[in-house]
């Protein structure tokens, strides 16, 4: 599967980009004008990048107790019932005097929901698209984010501004629920791709199993860690231009989108190997110069140029599904998102801690040196591996098969 026009034309892809388009939506919206009210009652950089992105940190729960229904929930349900759970959490959000600790305990629930809910959604994606489509579809869903956080953080710094950040979070109330009601009538009823009961004890015994390839374990490492530290970057926007941050963040998208674009639709199979390395380097290099405070215009030329290099991650995860049994896809790929996002959580936390005491673009530059040290870190790694094994070494396992 080559073109755009064959993704649309298999059945159940469009109601799945659309559920996935609203909630984008929903959530950069409502993370913009949650970050903006943190801020504006707390004046701290650590506690708006948490209230912004402290629920991809809690993903972590989701992921190591949880993740096992990914795979055992029904689809359509799963989606439509989690959708409901955001736009209700999000309109309590904007409840006019919410306690800060009530605010974050919300963030937290988001977050372990959040973590089932890619697993179920990518594992979906994986289901309806031939096994040569999942790149392309996956691609189309990024590109998805993309224009949905450059709508979403256009809007919702327009609706701040002129409206009011609760305002905005009703409205993003409002797109969740909406796309819960696009899943419901959209999605078709399919069954769960594994069976069995989801179990904290299922959850761990296979992400035990799919830890267990070193292989694996590279490919998650370059999944989450050079990612996130870059989203901890992008966490410290508001404190490092507090009236322009919706265009930092617009133009970061936009980045992210050209890079989607091209590794999806335009890198021939035999090509898509080779370029992960680079963007990941692309991804961390021109946050090196925010140490140096550029003025507005150099700072979103920077930001749009990194974030280009997220899309290593879509060529890492078709590495990713080529080293992974298909029955625990769902799992796989939920640990892949709530592993990437739990790590987005963290490095928003510490960039928060770090500008705490030194300027926003510093804590960028420090963050964007630690990514690239660990995206050179595992490609020594990766090499040292695969020359032991040309020497004879026992091969490590792909994960082909799955002991029950």
């Amino acid at each position: 599967m080559r073109t755009y026009r064959e993704l649309f034309r298999t059945p159940q892809f469009k109601p799945l980009f659309a559920t996935s388009a609203v909630q984008v939506a929903g959530s950069t919206m409502s993370g913009l004008a949650l970050g903006t009210l943190v801020y504006a009652a707390t004046d701290s950089p650590l506690l708006a990048a948490l209230s912004m992105f402290g629920s991809s940190l809690a993903q972590v729960i989701g992921a190591t107790v949880l993740m096992s229904a990914a795979d055992r929930l029904p689809p359509r349900a799963a989606m439509t019932g989690m959708a409901l759970a955001f736009g209700l959490a999000t309109a309590v959000l904007a409840v006019p005097g919410l306690p800060l600790p009530a605010v974050f305990a919300i963030v937290l629930i988001e977050g372990v929901v959040a973590a089932v809910g890619g697993g179920v959604r990518y594992g979906l994606l994986h289901e309806v698209l031939p096994e040569d489509g999942y790149l392309l579809g996956r691609s189309v869903l990024n590109m998805c984010v993309g224009l949905m956080q450059i709508g979403g953080f256009g809007l919702g710094g327009l609706l701040v501004a002129t409206l009011s950040a609760r305002g905005t979070l009703l409205v993003a109330a409002a797109l969740y629920l909406t796309g819960a009601a696009v899943a419901r009538f959209g999605l078709a009823r399919r069954p769960p791709r594994a069976t069995g009961r989801p179990s904290a004890a299922e959850t761990w015994r296979t992400n035990a199993v799919l830890w267990s390839s070193g292989p694996r374990r590279r490919v998650y490492l370059a999944l989450w860690v050079p990612n996130g530290l870059i989203v901890g970057c992008e966490s410290l926007f508001v404190p490092f231009a507090p009236e322009h941050a919706g265009l930092l963040f617009a133009c970061a998208a936009l980045g992210m989108l050209v890079g989607d674009t091209a590794a999806g639709r335009f890198v021939a199979p035999r090509w898509r190997g080779r370029p992960a390395l680079p963007m990941l380097v692309l991804l961390a290099a021109p946050y090196l110069l925010f140490a140096a405070r550029p003025a507005l215009p150099l700072a979103i030329a920077l930001a749009a140029l990194a974030s280009v290099g997220f899309s290593a991650s879509l060529l890492l995860q078709e590495r990713l599904m080529a080293l992974t049994p298909k029955e625990i896809t769902g799992q796989a790929l939920g640990l892949h998102s709530s592993g990437m996002l739990t790590m987005q959580g963290v490095a928003a936390a510490f960039a928060g801690a770090l500008a705490q005491w030194t300027p926003p673009g510093t804590a960028m530059a420090v963050l964007a040196g630690a990514s690239l040290a660990v995206t050179l870190a595992l490609a020594v790694a990766g090499r040292r591996a695969a020359g032991a094994e040309y020497g004879g070494a026992p091969r490590e396992p792909s994960g082909s098969a799955v002991t029950r």
